[in-house]
């Protein structure tokens, strides 16, 4: 069941991702050889017009196969014989269609289940917070100059910045209804019971209602915003050092991370189950999209930086040596594919 899930959830975000290349690049006029979803071996085909679309045996990945993408073609309708820009646009929708996804799924969450304000319940007696006079009921809206939104923008800042010494600025509802802004400066405290630095601030585990569509569009909207600064910050922690070889989840664990969210919400019923599979499909989504705009040879934004390139000289690059380029960088990712597959077999099988 769990492996089903799997597919259906990664099927929809890849299927999302090549149908942004494959409806822009039939709205530039580009020829269309084949849309398929999953990688190898054909499983079914059918051909419509020019397009032949097709279901691989392997759900992880997908193409949206081009005419002229990667040679000379005289046809007037091949990718390379397009303006820059209408390549740009073509090759730039993959990542923007999953960002869009993200933020269609993040509606239903917020719909449903509200967001999680940065809202104190309490304070823990003898830490930073409540000797700097914070208490329940005050709403966190920055944290050194950083806007929070939501309560995880605080796990998130402590994340990163354990030790550091923050500016707070919080918004204290009086009792005669007034609201007041107040700041306040937190040194955390290392915490020989939890074993971590702390502010000794509490807040619920619940998410609040939102009132009105505005609040939901700019809090579905954050969603996404969210889950694209904690990739990029993810990226910077890996390149600092901060994140180690297993921490990174490949195919298999996240089918084992699926397994696991919809067993551990069976028992609150399907519709838990639901919102805990699209909060994982808009995490998801949205780091596809990041991680496809990395100016990385052989991914979306490798195609990019070239393409900005020729936009600035006014005449595109060798194709033969970008060829080699993205070539080099497929071989990379490929290899970075298989160590994270067998460090996701691992630490299933071996590391218990």
């Amino acid at each position: 069941m769990s492996i089903i899930v799997a597919v259906l959830v990664f099927g929809m975000i890849i299927l999302i991702h090549e149908f942004g290349h494959f409806i822009v690049a039939k709205q530039c006029g580009i020829g269309v050889l084949e849309f398929s979803i999953g990688m190898g071996p054909r499983l079914f085909c059918v051909t419509r017009g020019e397009t032949r679309y097709s279901i691989k045996i392997f759900p992880f990945g997908g193409s949206c196969m081009m005419l002229g993408e990667d040679e000379n073609d005289k046809d007037p309708r091949a990718f390379n014989n397009k303006s820059v820009w209408a390549r740009i646009a073509v090759i730039a929708a993959g990542p923007v269609f999953n960002f869009i996804l993200a933020f269609f799924l993040a509606l239903v969450i917020i719909h449903v289940a509200g967001h999680d304000a940065p809202r104190l319940t309490g304070v823990l007696d003898g830490m930073p917070a409540q000797e700097q006079g914070l208490e329940a009921g005050d709403l966190i809206t920055k944290l050194n100059r950083e806007r929070v939104v939501v309560y995880r923008d605080i796990t998130m800042y402590m994340m990163l910045h354990p030790s550091d010494p923050v500016t707070v600025e919080y918004v204290r509802t009086l009792k005669d209804g007034r609201s007041e802004t107040r700041t306040a400066r937190l040194v955390p405290r290392y915490s020989e019971e939890y074993q971590a630095y702390m502010l000794g601030i509490q807040a619920n585990a619940y998410r609040e209602p939102v009132t009105g569509v505005a609040d939901t569009v700019r809090y579905g909207a954050y969603e996404v915003v969210y889950w694209v600064k904690t990739a990029i910050k993810s990226i910077q922690m890996m390149f600092r050092g901060q994140v180690k070889p297993d921490d990174i989840a490949g195919p298999v664990r996240m089918v084992s991370i699926i397994d696991e969210t919809v067993e551990e919400n069976r028992q609150y019923g399907m519709e838990m189950v639901l919102l805990n599979l699209i909060n994982l499909c808009v995490l998801l989504s949205a780091n596809l999209g990041v991680m496809n705009l990395l100016p990385i040879p052989a991914l979306d934004g490798g195609r990019l930086a070239f393409l900005a390139v020729e936009a600035v000289r006014g005449k595109p690059i060798d194709k033969e040596k970008e060829g080699m380029v993205h070539m080099a960088g497929m071989v990379l990712l490929m290899g970075l594919m298989v160590f994270v597959l067998f460090n996701d077999i691992a630490l299933l099988f071996f590391r218990k």
